[in-house]
């Protein structure tokens, strides 16, 4: 029987890598053609320090009008959308058969817009994290939840041994 392959996609706004996990589940294998990122300026760096200016409909009376958009939130939604695209073609390769998303709470809203429902059908689970520095060894502990449990020989946090009972301050 072939085996179910998943990748975990862990982005932010403007970073986004894929991670298979291997067959045996013993690590996260890194796909070098799903590391991407975009350049992102500061929103000042995008648009003029200047507000436009607008007429009183009566008298002369004038007002500055605010952006109605964030240029920086659009380069943050575009990225998404261009990672939706590139999971789809890699869908389409039948390179995955399952996706875990993995992202800070307004990547994930993003990326739940821009991906495609080809893709959207195969999430099987989202942590609302920003992971895009940790190191793969360290992915684990956040993906349990998602994926169950941990790999063989990876190291695990907490006490190794059961805790002993307490003794009571009366004895």
């Amino acid at each position: 029987m072939k085996p179910v392959r998943t990748w975990v996609l862990i982005a932010d706004g403007g970073h986004a890598r894929v991670l298979e996990i291997d067959a045996d589940r013993r690590g996260l294998e890194a796909q070098a053609d799903m590391d991407m990122s975009i350049d992102l300026p500061p929103s000042h760096e995008l648009v003029s320090d200047r507000l436009a200016r607008t007429y009183e409909s009566k008298g002369h009376a004038r007002h500055a009008k605010g952006a109605r958009v964030d240029p920086h939130r659009e380069l943050k939604r575009a990225f998404a959308k261009s990672v939706g695209k590139a999971l789809e073609a890699r869908l389409g390769e039948g390179r995955f058969e399952r996706l875990v998303v993995v992202a800070p709470p307004p990547a994930l809203g993003d990326l739940r817009q821009a991906l495609p429902k080809k893709v959207r059908a195969k999430v099987v689970g989202e942590v609302a994290q920003d992971l895009v520095k940790t190191p793969k060894a360290r992915l684990w502990p956040h993906l349990e939840k998602v994926l169950g449990n941990a790999p063989a020989g990876t190291p695990r946090r907490g006490p190794a041994k059961a805790a002993s009972p307490r003794k009571s301050a009366r004895a």
